[in-house]
């Protein structure tokens, strides 16, 4: 199967002696999210972080698309790339579609990084709430429901600029794609007991002020993985990558310095 996702490849000939990282980011974001740790990995390793289908400049892929999917078309991908073995890293709804990569094909994965994300399956309050905002965004765009959610997103004592930013990824959401995103994830499978079969390390990271993702779904994944670090970010709620991008980069680093090892 050919790719035909949009993707950073940031200096692909250079840093051949360590593993490449791939970034998947959240909903309902693009892989520009990813900014402060494509400049700084970037400098010793191969980074590659695509705009998952229905966001960003992929295609947009109305009607479901199930985590499986977002999972193939990384598969698809990495494979173009000639990309074997990796580092996987996935935010939020980005570290479901890793856990879904892991379910797939892990023995191309080395490593694995989950941030502010949980394993557990949909609650059926979950699975009607998120089928009702995929029917909202279909109906009213994405810039109202932006502007309810930025402040979960990001802490409300984020810099400006970054919460500018989240604010822009949100508003540029093709409403197809962010709602087929919505109505996947929540028949998305539970992934707590695939957890505990981890064979390889793994960081699990989340801001200390997320309400998404609380702390408490940080100690239960890591709890679950038989080989993991957490590290709490302080001064960050759902987004540490951007909001504290020095603690968020330093725990990757020691992170990926371990896996290359």
């Amino acid at each position: 199967m050919t790719s035909f996702l949009a993707y950073e490849d940031t200096a692909p000939g250079t840093g051949t002696d360590r593993l490449p990282l791939v970034l998947v980011h959240g909903h309902p974001f693009d892989r520009t999210m990813w900014t402060p740790q494509l400049a700084e990995f970037a400098r010793t390793r191969r980074v590659i972080a695509p705009d998952l289908r229905g966001y960003g400049a992929s295609p947009v892929v109305p009607g479901v698309t199930p985590l499986s999917a977002f999972a193939d078309d990384i598969a698809a991908l990495l494979d173009d790339l000639g990309v074997d073995r990796f580092v996987l890293a996935g935010l939020s709804m980005g570290g479901q579609i890793a856990m879904e990569c892991w379910a797939g094909f892990p023995g191309r994965i080395a490593g694995l990084v989950l941030a502010d994300t949980f394993a557990a399956a949909e609650t059926e309050e979950g699975r009607r709430a998120r089928y009702a905002m995929a029917d909202r965004l279909l109906r009213e765009g994405m810039r109202g429901y932006a502007d309810e959610v930025l402040h979960r997103m990001v802490a409300p004592y984020a810099d400006a600029e970054v919460a500018a930013h989240v604010h822009r990824m949100m508003t540029a959401t093709f409403p197809e794609g962010a709602a087929a995103a919505l109505r996947g994830r929540a028949e998305r499978p539970d992934y707590r007991d695939l957890l505990t079969r981890v064979t390889v390390p793994a960081l699990v990271v989340v801001g200390e002020d997320d309400t998404y993702t609380p702390v408490a779904d940080a100690e239960a994944l890591h709890a679950a993985l038989p080989d993991a670090v957490l590290n709490v970010v302080a001064g960050a709620a759902h987004l540490p990558n951007l909001e504290r991008p020095e603690e968020f980069n330093k725990a990757l680093g020691e992170f990926l310095a371990r896996v290359d090892a």
